[in-house]
């Protein structure tokens, strides 16, 4: 808005019609007092300037103008008819004037004056408007940066009063803190710890991780640079992010030789005692089957030994699944893959869980008449492991369906659903742990809890994909996919 300020109201009417013919808005003032008042209290982008005024004339006007914070910068153009001598002319500009003009008005002049000192007003309050902007925002990074720099501080203190090796790095995975543990094991700040030459590389390790994106679990063996001895360590490293960028990453080397030497023992006595246990078991059981044959069906105690070589079997499958998980654990357990037709097997896995379970009644949807590349003994396992779950965990409902099939992408699909206990969603993801067991059910149903751990290895060895669909109160439903090439697909004759 422009305030136009002169004494004489046909002076204002002019300039006034002018300057709203040209769609600029104004305001006026008849005297140099009421033109301070409305300054106070209105921002204009200039003023038009009568300096022949009673009372305060034009000069004074602009000195009392000049000395207000709020509009010191604001353009001034005088008018007047008179006093148009160089020293007069100097006296305007000197008080706070940007320009002069002189009665009578050229309009053209007026507004092509007024046009650019309009112009200039904008552009000014526009590099106002940025430098508060910037200002703002140089404030904004200082108190951003300060609290980082504060974070910073507080997780390197946390980081130096753990008693693993701790490091941070930046987001291009550049190390940029280490607590003293590190020096203990790393030649520099800047070095990742040497590991076992039968260990990867860390260094290449960690450039395949940061170009990845995602966090980083694995186990080293790393030594004390004054020891000979080297440790299994797990390293954990995991992204910090803001928003959807990494801002750095924060890593661990956690001591776990100790724990690593404790399970090799158990799984060492786990072991020998399952060899130990087989020997002796394989004479009883021979010594009982010889037993029932020779006593007649009329004989009450044909039904004890019965009962008798029923847990002989429950303790000969306990002592199969120990051994099998011990060389699962040493890396000696053996597979005899061959072609082999799948549809056979599983019929007769289902006909020895029917004979051993009468009352059960198992349903066989789909089929799968090809030849597999597998080790048969196995995979029946795996099928044979699934049914006898189903079976144990589903007392009161007496009916087991599997599904088999091929699916597009050329796995063959199996699939045991049973309609017991169920299993809770907490529950499903370790439950092809080694030695979980299902706090609810460890008191109602036997087990050691290794039996899915085994059929989980014997499914990854076979290139496949296993898992387990279930809700409590309505069964589970344990499947596993294992790859079927079209070289080894099976055309019946």
């Amino acid at each position: 808005m422009i305030l136009i300020v002169d004494d004489k109201p046909e002076n204002i009417f002019s300039l006034k019609t002018i300057l709203e013919l040209h769609s600029f808005p104004t305001d006026t003032a008849l005297s140099g007092e009421e033109a301070l008042k409305k300054i106070l209290r209105q921002s204009y982008a200039l003023i038009i300037l009568d300096v022949q005024m009673p009372g305060m004339d034009g000069f004074e006007v602009a000195e009392a103008i000049s000395g207000y914070s709020k509009a010191r910068d604001i353009p001034i153009i005088f008018l007047s008819a008179a006093n148009t001598d160089k020293k007069f002319i100097t006296k305007g500009y000197s008080s706070g004037g940007m320009d002069y003009i002189t009665k009578p008005i050229d309009p053209d002049i007026l507004l092509l004056k007024v046009k650019t000192f309009y112009r200039l007003y904008e552009q000014n309050r526009e590099l106002n408007r940025i430098q508060a902007s910037l200002r703002s925002e140089i404030e904004f990074r200082k108190k951003v940066e300060g609290e980082l720099q504060e974070r910073a501080g507080e997780l390197h203190s946390i980081l130096e009063s753990l008693p693993q090796i701790a490091f941070t790095t930046r987001a291009d995975g550049k190390i940029e803190f280490v607590n003293q543990q590190w020096l203990k094991y790393a030649p520099s700040k800047t070095e990742f710890p040497p590991t076992h030459s039968d260990d990867p590389n860390l260094a290449r390790q960690w450039e395949k991780t940061v170009a990845t994106g995602s966090a980083l679990e694995m186990e080293v063996r790393i030594r004390r640079n004054d020891a000979e001895e080297y440790r299994f360590h797990l390293l954990r490293v995991i992204p910090i992010r803001e928003g959807e960028m990494i801002s750095k990453w924060v890593g661990t080397f956690t001591d776990i030789e100790d724990q690593k030497q404790a399970v090799r023992k158990k799984d060492e006595f786990i072991s020998i005692a399952s060899h130990e246990l087989k020997t002796p078991l394989t004479t009883i059981k021979a010594y009982v089957q010889l037993l029932d044959r020779s006593i007649d069906e009329p004989d009450p105690t044909k039904l004890y030994v019965e009962r008798t070589l029923v847990q002989v079997k429950k303790l000969d499958d306990l002592i199969v699944d120990l051994l099998d998980l011990s060389k699962i654990e040493s890396g000696k357990l053996k597979f005899n893959k061959k072609l082999f037709k799948f549809d056979a097997m599983l019929s007769n896995a289902i006909e020895m869980i029917r004979q051993t379970y009468p009352d059960y009644k198992i349903v066989q949807r789909g089929e799968a008449d090809i030849e597999l590349y597998g080790d048969e003994m196995r995979i029946e396992q795996v099928v044979i492991n699934y049914l006898t779950n189903a079976v144990k965990y589903s007392p009161d409902i007496k009916e087991i369906h599997i599904d088999t099939g091929v699916q597009e992408d050329g796995r063959l699909f199996v699939q045991v659903r049973d309609f017991g206990i169920g299993i809770r969603k907490d529950h499903q993801s370790n439950i092809f742990s080694k030695f979980y067991r299902v706090e609810e059910t460890a008191n109602r149903f036997q087990g050691l809890g290794i039996g899915l751990y085994i059929c989980a290895e014997i499914i990854r060895r076979h290139e496949g994909e296993f898992g387990v669909e279930s809700e409590p109160g309505k069964g589970s439903a344990f499947y596993f996919m294992v790859p079927v090439t079209q070289a080894h697909s099976y055309q019946p004759q």
